[in-house]
């Protein structure tokens, strides 16, 4: 109608036609099922913006009264608001590329500069001797927060793109590992030495162990192999070399020592089967690899069947002479199934038909645009870090930053046995490059059919570019619970009304395969604006070989195979905005109270009150495992309230039964300081942009990083950039249902940012998810609903494909 205003044009197209409702999605099969049945009631405008003050009939007939005067300002006020919210959204896609990881054509940039700087030396990395100038690492440098929030909140220039490359000189006379801020990208002209906090200098024995440094490795054992083959093969039916189909292989563990400077590690070799982690056959030997001539490398210790020898040539000669205990292993079985995943034993469940899946039946209600993701209020920018894992930035909640970082920053598993590479392995996996190790993901298995797969693409112990295909995946589920629901009974066999809301939520996941482990590394991202992290751990358990005394560590899980009893911790950094970038802490929690009762004074009233403990420093708000933990961790805006009054926040919630994994200041716990605390609150600094390093791995009793630096100096921690260092874990005692894999159930950890009066009420309440029935007066079902009728595919039609490589581009 002409003279319509846009707000009557709005509210009219948002009516929906009375109509019924008994339709749900056609199966594969075309069959159709059912649910709520009965007329639909015509939704007004009215309903939809939760207002009864005014009727868009009437808003039509061209009377102009109050409510049009009102509806006017409304729409002013919305339209105000709409284009506020649309700048910053541009704004935030404007900047999300500020923390994409680097491009192929950037990572060949940055190394053909390099590379055509002659006082460095470089060559390739592949090249066999280990005195060289080499790449060992390329990732993106992130730019300080004050130069990217210039352009997150104002739209302002993104600060230039910059690599950190690590490069290890072995080719002079003092070898060293440096860091180089390399930029600006894509054509870059500069590099500059990147330092750490307290300037400390990185051990060159703290590089983690190339590709290059594993053919020597390999190539010793083949020298030890001549020597003690004959003891092999009689002790396990298995030789290092000339084996045909019945090989060894073996681990290394790590740290690679036990004190600053060494460079020797234990070696345990296994049978080179399907599964060959939970193979270990009882030989043990210890090679010092420090010298940078391979030729120098030598055997410090042997251990065999639970004995320890000086030498190869002392088990030899022991060996021969029959003073030893000799081991022999039942013969190996090829159909013994022990560590693969072939199925084997009684299925009541049929198998000539699939399970449940999940479908987009209208397509993906999420959009992925680069590295940035929008869906239901959410927005986010995502990198996989090369060293460290998964990392989102400036993460917002219908426009309103609730976190600039929260990011995946170490993974540990420290582990007890009685062998000696049971003792010594003290897995951190930063040290390996964790998050290189996203390999392909498989679909209807890692990820839904449906879900949208990115490449990763890695520079680590490599001449170029690595492409990791489909090694991240973004999908909408259904938890197959509601969001929130109620059945409203009038307690006379019906009932007054039902509501629910579907929960659905979004997920974005990666995985890293460390060696024998598996972590499934997820962020989840639900409609009333709660974000989780969890991490599931799945894989195989790092064994070795069985002994009487080993039941003191572990449990038996083959004739000859201890599971070594572990502490997975893993480390996050959480830095939070809340309404804004100064933020409070506090925690809350309950305390008893007795009063008079006031309406019967002769009794009393014992209750809980709300008891509030605000936190100043820094010192004090690092929780230290084994004293008691706050239930309610709230980060909040001083300056910020609702609309009822209360100050602006969010809170963090723990999904973890971690603790600590030695005592503290005890040697290779020097380098995880970050483990000491479940929680631990800093200022801001750029200087502290993680809490660990791939350094610390081979040299963790005097780290480059060291977190206990960040709370050391004690600053105040009142109205500030505060910033959550969360640490979460489960301890593992390995037991048969472990094998031939640890499960995912019961081994997820992590944490939820939850809203705690940021917002008036529940944000979810924007989703058209909602149903709602009321009996009409003859009281038959009245089904409200706010979605269309469901129709499309039920599943995927693209046949289940892996190719699983990963190679240079």
């Amino acid at each position: 109608m002409a003279g319509d205003s846009d707000l009557q044009q709005h509210l009219r197209g948002m009516q929906l036609e009375d109509k019924s409702w008994s339709h749900s999605c056609k199966d594969c099969r075309g069959k159709t099922t059912s649910a709520w049945t009965g007329p639909s009631k015509q939704i007004s405008a009215a309903e939809l913006t939760h207002s009864e003050q005014s009727n868009p009939q009437e808003l039509g007939t061209g009377i102009i009264g109050v409510d049009m005067w009102l509806s006017l300002v409304l729409l002013l006020a919305s339209l105000a608001t709409q284009a506020a919210t649309s700048r910053e959204r541009e704004w935030a896609q404007h900047g999300a590329s500020i923390f994409a990881d680097l491009t192929p054509r950037e990572m060949r940039a940055v190394r053909d500069y390099l590379h055509s700087r002659s006082e460095l030396g470089l060559v390739s990395a592949r090249d066999k001797s280990l005195k060289k100038n080499s790449i060992l690492l390329m990732e993106l440098h992130v730019p300080r927060k004050h130069e990217a929030l210039r352009a997150l909140d104002r739209g302002q220039a993104k600060p230039p793109r910059q690599a950190c490359v690590v490069i290890q000189f072995a080719n002079q006379a003092h070898p060293n590992v440096t860091e180089y801020i390399v930029g600006p990208l894509p054509f870059p002209d500069s590099h500059q030495l990147k330092t750490f906090k307290g300037d400390r200098p990185i051990s060159f024995e703290s590089r983690p162990i190339s590709s290059v440094e594993y053919e020597h490795v390999d190539a010793i054992l083949n020298k030890i192999a001549k020597k003690v083959n004959k003891i092999l093969h009689e002790s396990t039916g298995f030789t290092f070399s000339n084996c045909t189909d019945r090989c060894l292989t073996f681990s290394d563990i790590a740290p690679r020592g036990l004190e600053p400077g060494e460079r020797r590690t234990w070696i345990m070799l296994q049978k080179f089967v399907e599964g060959y982690f939970i193979h270990p056959v009882g030989f043990e030997v210890l090679i010092n690899h420090k010298d940078l001539d391979p030729e120098k490398w030598t055997v410090e210790k042997v251990w065999y069947n639970g004995q320890y020898f000086d030498s190869v040539e002392e088990l030899v000669e022991k060996y021969e002479m029959g003073t030893i205990s000799k081991l022999k292993l039942p013969e190996h079985d090829e159909q013994d199934l022990y560590s693969t995943y072939i199925p084997r034993g009684h299925s009541n469940t049929h198998t000539n038909i699939h399970g449940p899946k999940l479908v987009e039946p209208q397509g993906p209600r999420y959009q992925v645009d680069g590295n940035f993701v929008e869906y239901a209020g959410w927005s986010f920018a995502y990198r996989v870090r090369s060293s460290a894992g998964l990392q989102i930035y400036d993460l917002r909640f219908n426009g309103e930053r609730v976190a600039y970082e929260v990011s995946l920053q170490e993974a540990i598993a420290f582990y007890s046995g009685d062998t000696p590479a049971a003792m010594q392995t003290k897995y951190i996996d930063a040290g390996w490059a964790m998050g290189t190790s996203d390999y392909e993901l498989a679909p209807g298995i890692d990820c839904p059919e449906i879900a949208t797969f990115v490449d990763m693409y890695h520079f680590y112990d490599t001449d170029k570019p690595v492409r990791y295909k489909n090694a991240l995946c973004i999908f909408e589920m259904t938890t197959a619970s509601p969001l929130r629901r109620h059945f409203n009974s009038n307690f006379k066999g019906g009932y007054n009304f039902y509501g629910g809301l579907e929960n659905h939520v979004l997920v974005i996941r990666t995985t890293s395969t460390v060696y024998n482990y598996d972590y499934i590394w997820d962020f989840l991202f639900y409609q009333n604006g709660v974000m989780e992290s969890r991490v599931s751990a799945t894989g195989y358990i790092h064994a070795t070989f069985f002994t009487e005394n080993g039941l003191n560590y572990g449990t038996r899980v083959y004739n000859y195979v201890l599971g070594n009893l572990h502490t997975h911790l893993v480390h996050y950094k959480v830095d939070l905005d809340v309404a804004g970038r100064d933020n409070s802490f506090e925690s809350l929690e309950l305390k008893y109270v007795n009063f008079t009762n006031p309406w019967s004074p002769k009794h009393t009233i014992k209750q809980s009150i709300l008891h509030r403990t605000q936190y100043e420093t820094e010192r004090s708000a690092a929780f230290r495992f084994g004293k008691k933990f706050p239930r309610y961790l709230h980060f909040y805006n001083q300056n910020q309230k609702n609309k009822w009054g209360h100050q602006k926040g969010y809170r963090i919630q723990f999904n973890s039964h971690a603790n600590s994994v030695l005592p503290r200041g005890w040697r290779e716990e020097n380098g995880i300081p970050w483990s000491r605390y479940p929680l631990a609150i800093t200022r801001h600094k750029d200087s502290e942009a993680t809490s660990s390093s791939i350094y610390t791995q081979n040299d963790p009793w005097e780290p480059v990083v060291s977190f206990e630096d960040y709370i050391r100096n004690n600053e105040n921690i009142v109205n500030q950039d505060l910033v959550a260092w969360v640490t979460v874990g489960f301890l593992h005692i390995p037991h048969s249902e472990d094998i031939p894999n640890t499960a995912t159930p019961g081994n997820a950890v992590g944490f939820f940012l939850r809203p705690f009066n940021f917002f008036n009420e529940d944000p979810s309440l924007a989703s058209r998810s909602t149903v709602i029935v009321r009996p009409d007066k003859e009281g038959k079902p009245k089904v409200q609903r706010w979605t269309p009728e469901v129709v499309g595919h039920c599943v995927s039609d693209k046949p289940f494909f892996y190719n699983g490589t990963y190679v240079g581009v």
